[in-house]
């Protein structure tokens, strides 16, 4: 659905008005039935984005009541070392989550990780013995400390979100194959902790580790739900769906429009039961000309069809808002989430 220019300066201004009529109240983004949140990566743009207090001020001040939350803020808040390097990933190698965090998102509408690639293919220096074994010895300080860490500060950032009204039903992590069973264990005990119901990763490709995260994810009664970019397609999630009944799929639905030229719809309704969230972005089709990654209504994604189905089937799941289109000259990443719930709103009215 294309919107015009007078339709989208009416969305903004009533997202600022609703806002400023929230006031001090605790925010409320279900909508008649379908739960919409954020992924706090949407605020990474923002001052003090790694940081719990600041975080729970910008969903308060988007309207949001549910989020997928990043990692890194919640080892900062609990003292991990080194946590939070690099913005989001809170973990050295943390892949996406590091990539992207400490900026926005590097060039317009580009897919997670290309800032990353960008920077490695521009002429960077290989590391230094010096730092690699500094890179090192961070990795170890964080197993050390994660191998050993108390809950207690992880229930005080539950607390937190739960005292201003915001539920946390996934948490951003960054398991590899190559850690102990000890910090797996680190991890999932953490995402419950939070009241995450579950762990988003980038999809992998080693089914030994698709049934390893799988099946940790059922012994804590929880999923792990696979993110993917613009290689999905309808079939992608299949083999991990089918090794373990822990896994499930975090549908990126503006990446999988832009790679496939399809709508995600068919997907969604094949795999309902099986989806934990989704990410809503508008995207357009790889190759059409006008841009990449934008403002909602101007893209190819069928966003208002996608909710409506939620809806209409009652669908349980959470639809996350994934801001990623480049912020308009005098706006922000809180206003520009408050644009996008307001689109959802419109779309459910």
């Amino acid at each position: 659905m294309i919107y015009t220019r007078r339709d989208i300066g009416r969305i903004a201004l009533a997202a600022g008005a609703a806002s400023r009529l929230m006031g001090a109240a605790k925010p409320n983004s279900k909508i008649n039935g379908v739960q919409i949140g954020t992924i706090t990566y949407s605020y990474r743009s923002m001052p003090g984005a790694n940081d719990v207090k600041s975080l729970i001020q910008y969903c308060t001040d988007s309207g949001i009541s549910a989020i997928e939350l990043m990692n890194g803020p919640v080892e900062s808040y609990a003292g991990a070392p080194n946590a939070g390097r690099g913005g989001f990933g809170g973990a050295p190698g943390g892949g996406r989550n590091q990539a992207q965090a400490g900026a926005p998102g590097g060039a317009p509408g580009a897919a997670p990780g290309a800032a990353a690639r960008g920077a490695r293919g521009g002429g960077r220096q290989p590391l230094t013995p010096e730092q690699q074994a500094a890179q090192q010895k961070a990795a170890e300080d964080l197993k050390k400390w994660r191998l050993s860490a108390s809950m207690d500060k992880v229930k005080e950032v539950r607390k937190l979100f739960n005292d201003a009204g915001i539920s946390i039903y996934a948490h951003k992590q960054t398991p590899t194959m190559a850690m102990s069973d000890g910090e797996w264990e680190y991890f999932f005990v953490m995402g419950k902790t939070l009241g995450a119901n579950s762990l988003t990763i980038e999809m992998p490709e080693d089914e030994a580790f698709l049934k390893k995260l799988g099946d940790t994810a059922l012994k804590h009664k929880m999923t792990v739900s696979y993110h993917a970019h613009t290689q999905a397609t309808a079939t992608m999630w299949d083999k991990a769906l089918e090794i373990s009944k822990g896994n499930a799929i975090n549908l990126d639905c503006g990446h999988y429009v832009a790679g496939t030229g399809e709508s995600p719809l068919p997907v969604i309704e094949r795999h309902h039961d099986r989806i934990a969230s989704l990410h809503l972005k508008d995207r357009k089709k790889q190759g059409t000309p006008g841009g990449d990654n934008l403002p909602w209504g101007q893209g190819n994604t069928p966003i208002k069809e996608i909710l409506q189905a939620m809806r209409k089937n009652k669908w349980a799941f959470p639809a996350s808002i994934e801001l990623e289109y480049q912020i308009p000259e005098g706006s922000d990443a809180v206003k520009e989430v408050a644009k996008c719930l307001q689109y959802c709103r419109q779309a459910l009215a």
